[in-house]
């Protein structure tokens, strides 16, 4: 089989990316671009690994073998059955053993000239953690910097809209970043599925160009950023991003309006301010959640947690706050894009576009 295994530098030179893993490891983390054609299904592997383990490699080998055969079977009368002579795939596998190998010696005998990935989907995840230690810091970042409700986010999205270059973290890690900031109904992804999605913006990048990206902490929601990342836009250029109270209040309660549909969840998450909190003032939160005092409750929130927690971290974590470009920002204008332009032409004459 020595002569069927490829590196992983190998894989541009191929027709398709085949990851044969099962349904649950494919959606934790894959390679981009990767089809998945499970040899096993999640409930089959579970199986065969327990037989491994209760009875004997024998039979736990023997019952793998069986449903693999008759998975790559179904896989060669459907997934595959329009694929050309000439057609050459990449298999892969967990760490480049048995799946992908049975499927490698398979396609060659049938014609195809199928090559196994080397290391399998572990090489691949070592790879994108290397390029995620180095990778971050080969360009110039301009961070968003400003307190909650300000806007930041929308600032961003508007940015991109008018040709910057935008790496919008919290969009890869499903989540708003701050204590009430996850997505409804939309689940994070896993910590490997974010490296490989951040991993593939960066590689998007030019970096003779600014990359604009807004303040996040080490954490957004579960998911931890790289620390060459942190550490690379955490001492770079800052806008800092001013928005009146009252259009901060209502752009937090139109974009977390949502949370009010679960009070029980919202009240949930805001005990967990306990501590950082007295109780007495987390209580007076709850019993505006009662009362469906949502423009009170904004008011609240921005006045006695976020803004302290901004003053506090923002100044510790943004070495070039100092020296930041201020923008008055209306985020809940229509014009956000003519406001994102007029921000790039400020910036071309600033010191902050050489920075």
């Amino acid at each position: 089989m020595k002569n069927l295994l490829v590196s992983l530098e190998k894989a541009g030179d191929f027709d398709e990316i085949i990851d044969v893993r099962t349904p649950l490891e494919f959606a934790e983390d894959h390679i981009p671009g990767a089809l998945n054609a499970p040899v096993l299904s999640s409930e089959e592997r579970v199986l065969v690994g327990t037989t491994y383990k209760q009875v004997s490699a024998f039979e736990g080998t023997r019952i793998g073998a069986a449903l693999v055969a008759r998975n790559i079977a179904h896989h060669l009368e459907e997934t595959f059955a329009d694929r050309p002579r000439n057609w050459r795939p990449l298999i892969y596998c967990w760490r480049g053993g048995k799946r992908s190998g049975s499927v490698t010696t398979l396609f060659n005998m049938i014609g195809w000239p199928a090559r196994q990935l080397d290391g399998g989907y572990k090489s691949y995840r070592r790879a994108t953690l290397a390029t995620l230690d180095s990778q971050p810091k080969t360009f110039r970042y301009i961070a968003l910097v400003g307190p909650t409700g300000s806007g930041k986010t929308r600032l961003l999205s508007a940015l991109n809209q008018a040709g910057a270059q935008t790496l919008d973290l919290e969009a890869l890690a499903s989540h708003r970043g701050s204590l009430l900031g996850a997505w409804t109904g939309v689940p994070q992804p896993s910590q490997k599925r974010f490296d490989t999605l951040l991993a593939t913006a960066l590689s998007a990048f030019d970096p003779a160009r600014p990359v604009f990206v807004e303040a996040e902490s080490r954490r957004i929601g579960s998911i931890a950023l790289p620390l060459a990342l942190l550490d690379t836009f955490h001492q770079g250029a800052c806008v800092e991003v001013l928005s009146s109270r009252e259009d901060r209040a209502a752009f937090l309660l139109h974009d977390y309006a949502h949370l009010f549909d679960d009070p029980a969840s919202l009240k949930g998450q805001l005990q967990r301010l306990i501590g950082l909190h007295s109780r007495e003032r987390v209580t007076g939160w709850l019993q505006l959640v009662d009362q469906d005092s949502r423009a009170e409750l904004a008011g609240e929130l921005i006045e006695r947690h976020y803004d302290p927690a901004y003053a506090r971290s923002s100044h510790q974590h943004f070495a070039q706050l100092p020296h930041a470009l201020q923008l008055n920002f209306r985020p809940n204008d229509v014009d956000i894009v003519e406001q994102a332009e007029a921000l790039l032409a400020q910036l071309d004459k600033s010191a902050l576009a050489v920075i």
